[in-house]
Protein backbone atom coordinates (compact mmCIF):
# COMPACT_ATOMS: atom_id res chain seq x y z
CA UNK A 1 0.00 0.00 0.00
CA UNK A 2 1.08 3.68 -0.94
CA UNK A 3 2.09 6.04 2.31
CA UNK A 4 -0.24 8.15 0.90
CA UNK A 5 -3.26 5.05 1.21
CA UNK A 6 -1.87 4.47 4.41
CA UNK A 7 -2.22 7.70 5.40
CA UNK A 8 -5.97 7.70 4.59
CA UNK A 9 -6.85 4.46 6.14
CA UNK A 10 -5.00 5.33 9.71
CA UNK A 11 -6.73 8.94 9.52
CA UNK A 12 -10.04 7.40 9.23
CA UNK A 13 -9.93 4.74 11.34
CA UNK A 14 -8.14 7.22 14.47
CA UNK A 15 -11.10 10.17 13.40
CA UNK A 16 -14.12 7.80 13.44
CA UNK A 17 -12.65 5.93 16.68
CA UNK A 18 -11.31 8.98 18.65
CA UNK A 19 -13.06 11.85 17.15
CA UNK A 20 -11.46 14.15 14.69
CA UNK A 21 -10.92 16.70 16.49
CA UNK A 22 -9.00 15.24 18.88
CA UNK A 23 -7.04 13.52 16.32
CA UNK A 24 -4.05 15.61 15.36
CA UNK A 25 -1.26 15.00 12.04
CA UNK A 26 1.39 13.68 14.61
CA UNK A 27 -1.16 11.54 15.89
CA UNK A 28 -2.04 9.88 12.55
CA UNK A 29 2.26 10.29 11.73
CA UNK A 30 2.80 7.89 14.98
CA UNK A 31 0.00 5.08 13.76
CA UNK A 32 1.63 5.15 10.27
CA UNK A 33 4.49 4.96 11.55
CA UNK A 34 6.11 7.81 10.02
CA UNK A 35 7.84 11.49 10.27
CA UNK A 36 5.22 14.34 10.68
CA UNK A 37 7.51 15.56 8.17
CA UNK A 38 6.54 12.85 5.40
CA UNK A 39 2.92 13.28 5.95
CA UNK A 40 3.12 16.63 5.48
CA UNK A 41 5.01 15.78 2.02
CA UNK A 42 1.45 13.77 0.94
CA UNK A 43 -0.90 16.44 2.78
CA UNK A 44 -0.25 19.82 3.51
CA UNK A 45 -2.19 20.26 6.88
CA UNK A 46 -5.56 18.39 8.49
CA UNK A 47 -7.57 20.14 6.13
CA UNK A 48 -6.37 18.70 3.04
CA UNK A 49 -6.20 15.34 4.68
CA UNK A 50 -10.38 15.97 5.43
CA UNK A 51 -10.69 16.96 2.20
CA UNK A 52 -8.91 13.91 0.67
CA UNK A 53 -11.45 11.36 2.85
CA UNK A 54 -14.48 13.24 1.65
CA UNK A 55 -13.47 13.16 -1.98
CA UNK A 56 -13.58 9.29 -1.47
CA UNK A 57 -16.87 9.31 0.88
CA UNK A 58 -18.57 11.30 -2.04
CA UNK A 59 -17.47 8.91 -4.52
CA UNK A 60 -18.94 5.90 -2.60
CA UNK A 61 -21.85 7.75 -1.58
CA UNK A 62 -22.58 8.98 -5.18
CA UNK A 63 -22.53 5.32 -6.64
CA UNK A 64 -24.54 3.57 -3.89
CA UNK A 65 -27.47 6.91 -3.72
CA UNK A 66 -27.79 7.01 -8.11
CA UNK A 67 -28.47 3.36 -7.65
CA UNK A 68 -32.30 3.84 -7.25
CA UNK A 69 -33.05 6.79 -9.14
CA UNK A 70 -31.05 5.42 -11.92
CA UNK A 71 -32.46 2.15 -12.32
CA UNK A 72 -35.72 0.76 -9.92
CA UNK A 73 -35.23 -1.56 -7.65
CA UNK A 74 -37.29 -4.69 -6.07
CA UNK A 75 -38.92 -4.68 -3.26
CA UNK A 76 -36.48 -6.90 -1.60
CA UNK A 77 -33.33 -5.38 -2.60
CA UNK A 78 -35.20 -1.98 -1.25
CA UNK A 79 -34.12 -3.62 2.29
CA UNK A 80 -30.96 -5.02 1.42
CA UNK A 81 -30.38 -1.01 -0.35
CA UNK A 82 -30.72 0.58 3.55
CA UNK A 83 -28.06 -1.46 4.63
CA UNK A 84 -25.79 -0.57 2.47
CA UNK A 85 -26.30 2.98 2.75
CA UNK A 86 -25.87 2.74 6.31
CA UNK A 87 -22.75 0.96 6.10
CA UNK A 88 -21.36 3.33 3.67
CA UNK A 89 -22.44 6.03 6.42
CA UNK A 90 -20.83 4.12 9.35
CA UNK A 91 -17.57 3.55 7.04
CA UNK A 92 -16.99 7.36 7.25
CA UNK A 93 -19.07 8.11 10.49
CA UNK A 94 -17.05 11.10 11.92
CA UNK A 95 -18.25 13.06 9.16
CA UNK A 96 -20.99 12.47 11.14
CA UNK A 97 -20.81 12.98 14.45
CA UNK A 98 -20.52 16.38 15.17
CA UNK A 99 -21.62 17.50 11.99
CA UNK A 100 -22.53 21.64 12.36
CA UNK A 101 -19.14 22.11 13.84
CA UNK A 102 -17.05 19.99 11.52
CA UNK A 103 -19.07 22.10 8.32
CA UNK A 104 -17.90 25.55 10.54
CA UNK A 105 -14.82 24.34 10.79
CA UNK A 106 -14.32 22.83 7.02
CA UNK A 107 -16.65 25.60 5.56
CA UNK A 108 -15.76 24.36 1.89
CA UNK A 109 -17.35 20.79 2.77
CA UNK A 110 -20.62 22.58 3.44
CA UNK A 111 -22.60 22.93 -0.22
CA UNK A 112 -20.71 19.71 -1.21
CA UNK A 113 -22.68 17.81 1.87
CA UNK A 114 -25.96 19.54 1.58
CA UNK A 115 -25.37 18.45 -2.09
CA UNK A 116 -25.56 14.47 -0.64
CA UNK A 117 -27.99 15.11 1.65
CA UNK A 118 -30.25 16.42 -1.49
CA UNK A 119 -29.23 13.71 -3.34
CA UNK A 120 -30.02 10.87 -0.18
CA UNK A 121 -33.53 12.50 -0.44
CA UNK A 122 -33.62 11.62 -4.33
CA UNK A 123 -32.51 8.21 -3.72
CA UNK A 124 -35.20 7.60 -0.70
CA UNK A 125 -37.82 9.26 -2.57
CA UNK A 126 -37.15 6.84 -5.83
CA UNK A 127 -37.38 4.24 -3.15
CA UNK A 128 -40.78 5.37 -1.94
CA UNK A 129 -42.16 5.68 -5.61
CA UNK A 130 -41.06 2.55 -6.33
CA UNK A 131 -42.95 1.27 -3.56
CA UNK A 132 -46.20 2.76 -4.32
CA UNK A 133 -45.81 2.15 -7.92
CA UNK A 134 -46.19 -1.58 -7.23
CA UNK A 135 -49.40 -0.65 -4.33
CA UNK A 136 -47.13 -1.79 -1.49
CA UNK A 137 -47.30 1.15 0.08
CA UNK A 138 -50.00 3.98 -0.25
CA UNK A 139 -48.70 7.65 0.08
CA UNK A 140 -50.26 10.72 -0.98
CA UNK A 141 -47.91 13.48 -2.82
CA UNK A 142 -47.56 15.49 0.17
CA UNK A 143 -46.72 12.16 2.19
CA UNK A 144 -43.97 10.99 -0.09
CA UNK A 145 -42.02 14.43 0.08
CA UNK A 146 -42.18 14.85 3.70
CA UNK A 147 -41.60 10.61 4.41
CA UNK A 148 -38.57 10.80 2.41
CA UNK A 149 -37.01 14.23 4.02
CA UNK A 150 -38.07 12.90 7.34
CA UNK A 151 -35.96 9.31 6.65
CA UNK A 152 -33.46 11.35 5.35
CA UNK A 153 -33.13 13.45 8.59
CA UNK A 154 -33.35 10.16 10.45
CA UNK A 155 -30.54 8.10 8.63
CA UNK A 156 -28.11 11.32 9.03
CA UNK A 157 -28.47 11.61 12.35
CA UNK A 158 -29.57 8.49 13.52
CA UNK A 159 -25.89 7.75 15.06
CA UNK A 160 -25.61 10.80 17.07
CA UNK A 161 -29.11 9.70 18.59
CA UNK A 162 -28.04 5.91 19.35
CA UNK A 163 -24.33 7.60 20.81
CA UNK A 164 -26.14 9.69 23.41
CA UNK A 165 -28.68 6.74 24.44
CA UNK A 166 -26.65 3.30 23.68
CA UNK A 167 -22.70 4.11 23.98
CA UNK A 168 -22.14 0.50 24.06
CA UNK A 169 -23.48 -0.50 20.42
CA UNK A 170 -21.07 -1.53 17.43
CA UNK A 171 -21.22 -1.41 14.39
CA UNK A 172 -23.65 -3.99 13.24
CA UNK A 173 -26.07 -3.66 16.21
CA UNK A 174 -26.15 0.63 15.15
CA UNK A 175 -26.74 -0.35 11.53
CA UNK A 176 -29.21 -3.06 12.13
CA UNK A 177 -30.96 -0.51 14.32
CA UNK A 178 -30.99 1.84 11.65
CA UNK A 179 -32.39 -0.62 9.47
CA UNK A 180 -35.29 -1.74 11.70
CA UNK A 181 -36.12 1.77 12.25
CA UNK A 182 -36.48 2.72 8.60
CA UNK A 183 -38.93 -0.64 7.74
CA UNK A 184 -40.75 0.24 10.68
CA UNK A 185 -41.55 3.82 9.56
CA UNK A 186 -42.23 2.58 6.25
CA UNK A 187 -44.05 -0.15 7.20
CA UNK A 188 -47.11 2.43 8.67
CA UNK A 189 -47.71 2.77 5.20
CA UNK A 190 -48.22 -0.76 4.03
CA UNK A 191 -52.14 -0.49 3.35
CA UNK A 192 -52.87 -4.17 3.46
CA UNK A 193 -50.88 -7.12 5.61
CA UNK A 194 -49.58 -4.26 7.71
CA UNK A 195 -49.08 -6.17 10.96
CA UNK A 196 -47.77 -8.99 8.89
CA UNK A 197 -45.10 -6.91 7.75
CA UNK A 198 -44.17 -5.27 11.09
CA UNK A 199 -44.17 -8.88 12.41
CA UNK A 200 -41.26 -10.05 9.28
CA UNK A 201 -39.59 -6.97 10.37
CA UNK A 202 -39.44 -7.50 14.05
CA UNK A 203 -38.75 -10.99 13.53
CA UNK A 204 -35.74 -10.71 11.31
CA UNK A 205 -34.24 -7.92 13.71
CA UNK A 206 -34.47 -10.03 16.55
CA UNK A 207 -32.75 -13.08 14.59
CA UNK A 208 -29.61 -10.58 13.57
CA UNK A 209 -29.76 -10.26 17.39
CA UNK A 210 -29.54 -13.42 18.25
CA UNK A 211 -27.20 -14.52 15.84
CA UNK A 212 -24.87 -11.63 17.31
CA UNK A 213 -24.95 -12.96 20.45
CA UNK A 214 -23.78 -16.38 19.57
Amino acid sequence: MKTRDRILKSALVLFNEEGEPSVSTVDIANEVGISPGNLYYHFRGKEVLIEALFDSFEEEMHIVLEAPVAKPLSVEDNWLYLYVVFEEIYDFRFFYRNLSDLLQRYPQLARRFRDLLSLKERALGALLRELAGRDFIHLGEAEHVHLAERLTLFMTYWMNDRAVRHPEEDGPDLIHRGVFQMLLTIGAYVPEGREVFLTLVEGFYADIAAKKRR
